[in-house]
Formats: C-alpha cells, structure tokens, sequence
C-alpha cells in the first residue's frame, strides 16, 4: 500500500530540544526531535519527544534490507566486507566502488543491472579521480550500490525478475515483511527513497523496537538471528565499509571497538544496535539535521554506556569554524540528553 505520511502523527508534533548550536556564548539554533531507546523485548525504556512520530527512517534500516536475503540462506559464504557493504551508505571511496563492482563480477552482472542511479562520490578522492580522468560518476559511485548489489544477489536466489526497486518485486516484498515483523506493526504507507528503492514508514519507536531485535539476537537462534547476528557483527567488523574516513558511522562504531553497531539515514535519523546491553536506539531530528543528528546518537550512546567521555567526545562537541578556519561556535546535545542512568557504565 502506498500513501502519505499524514496517516500517522507528524514528526514535528511533540518533537523537543536535542542538540543546540552555539554562537559567542548564545544559543544560535536549536534541533528538534524524537529519539527512543528500546529493550530486547520491545518495550520503551526511555524517550524524549513523540514515540509514535511517523517517520521514513531512509538508508538507517538498510541492515533490515538485507536481512531476508541473509536469513534466506542465499548469502552463504559472503564475506564479512560485503555484508556491511550491503547495510552502507558509503562515500565511493575506492574501497568502496572496487568491491562492489567484484561482487557485481562473481554475481555475473553488472553495473548496469544495478537500479540506484549514478551520483558522484562523497570521497574527495574518488571524486578528483573522476575528474581527471574525464570520465562521469556511475551507479557503482552510489551510496546504496553495495545495498542493491545485495538485492541483485538475492533476486538471483527467488529467481526473480530484474526490476528488483519495484514495491511488489519478491525482494521488496522479503523486505517490507522482515520490516513489518521487526517494527511490530504494518507500515502504513511508503515512498521511493533515494536510491530509487521503496522506504517504508515507521514510528520511531518501531525504529528502536527493530534495533532491539538486532541487539538481542543470538548465534544459537533461528535463521533469522543468526542472520541478524552475521550483518551486526559484519558492520562492526568493518566501519569502513559502512560509510568511510571522517564519517559518523564509521568513527562512532570504531570508537566503540565492537560494543555496538551504528547507522546514519537521510533527514537526520540515525539508529544504534547496542548488543552488550541487548538495546536498541533511534532517533529523527525534525528538520533533517544530519549534524544534529550525529551529536545526538553520540549523547545517546554516551548515555547507555556504550562510549565514554573521551570516545564521544568528537561527535558530543564539534566546533564550527569559519573560512580563516577560526573557532566560531560549537554543537551540543541540549539539557539532559548527556544524563547517564544507574547502572549504564562509563
């Protein structure tokens, strides 16, 4: 079913102060949000804001994307390194493209039977590469090429038709199911994402109730955690692989060194699988703040124990520098976000 987020409550509603930004000693700007911390039996330990704000939670939920293709069977040996490129936004950095594009090899397709679309790579690099070599961006140069790359290999397993982006396609079908199960509730509606495949809405505590999920599942579960175990356990493995140098994702989960997985997604959600404590996090910043955003999952893991001071600390207080490279403000969880329960560690 399509349809518009209007069928559930808005993401501006109820949202509160999350991050402030400040200027020469005043508060400049202040973020607003959502955010919901879960336990491994779905239940709501804490909130700030709407729980039941609808929200698309974009390339957060890409680990539940490729979750009914590893649960199926059909990834087998796959290695640790696509996996992680399978639940990656990542920047196009050469790592990035010239894995995929083995993949693409060993799958016996390629780039053109990819369906994100082509966009010049985030990676500085990689971009002047392209450059100097006068040559255009490709679909391999997509953030969400190691995602789709993984639908393609799971659309060969169903022996399913090519235009695997198509809501009613068996892959996206897989997907929406594995969604609905994990979240604990049908999504009432989606949308294209940016890549071109279906996003499918949720609340943010539906959000947080699917990283739970994550969290807590075990090796010696069903198909389904142990599958939830391999894709966690891959994006830990190999933060690179997930986004790249000098992004959140990929500083955040080395900063915890395997006591938890991270991912970032469009319009300021970002998501957090805590598996030592068995939680799951989301959060939306209602404006879309992907700097606001990164500050507040920093807060939240902070909170729950999961990064000390020092570890958080990039992300807690990023400085604002101008175009002489001068300190001109910095970025900071708002009041009480930083608060660390009993009990929570460090």
């Amino acid at each position: 079913m399509n349809g518009t987020a209007g069928q559930g409550g808005c993401v501006q509603a109820g949202a509160v102060p999350m991050v402030e930004v400040w200027r020469g000693g005043l508060v400049e700007s202040v973020h607003a949000g959502h955010a919901v911390v879960c336990d491994a039996t779905g239940a709501v330990l804490e909130a700030w804001g709407e729980p039941e704000a609808l929200i698309y939670p974009r390339s957060s939920c890409k680990m539940v994307q490729a979750l009914p293709w590893v649960e199926s069977g059909a990834a087998g040996d796959t290695p640790d390194a696509l996996l992680a490129l399978a639940c990656a936004s990542h920047q196009g950095a050469v790592i990035h493209t010239e894995a995929v594009g083995r993949w693409l090899a060993a799958l016996g397709l390629s780039e053109a039977d990819l369906r994100c679309g082509a966009h010049p790579p985030t990676d500085r690099e990689a971009a002047e590469a392209l450059i100097r070599a006068g040559r255009a961006p490709g679909q391999i140069h997509n953030n969400c090429s190691g995602k789709h790359t993984g639908f393609l290999a799971h659309a060969q397993h169903l022996g399913a038709g090519p235009e695997y982006v198509e809501p009613d396609h068996p892959v996206q079908r897989a997907v929406r199911a594995a969604f609905e199960e994990l979240t604990g509730a049908p999504s009432p509606c989606h949308a294209p994402d940016g890549c071109s495949a279906p996003n499918f809405a949720t609340t943010v505590a539906g959000l947080a109730r699917a990283m739970a999920a994550f969290a807590a599942a075990g090796p010696g579960g069903g198909a389904r955690a142990r599958a939830m175990v391999r894709l966690r356990e891959a994006m830990m493995r190999h933060p690179e692989m997930v986004a790249g140098e000098g992004r959140a994702c990929t500083g955040l989960m080395r900063a915890m060194g395997g006591r938890g997985a991270v991912k970032t997604g469009a319009e300021g959600v970002f998501v957090a699988i805590l598996p030592q404590r068995r939680l799951g996090v989301a959060l939306k910043i209602a404006d879309g703040a992907g700097r606001a955003a990164e500050t507040a999952i920093a807060a939240l893991l902070h909170r729950l124990g999961a990064l000390d001071a020092a570890e958080a600390a990039p992300w807690l207080r990023p400085g604002i520098r101008n175009w002489r490279d001068l300190t001109t403000g910095h970025i900071a969880p708002a009041p009480g976000l930083l608060r660390t329960p009993p009990g929570a560690g460090p």
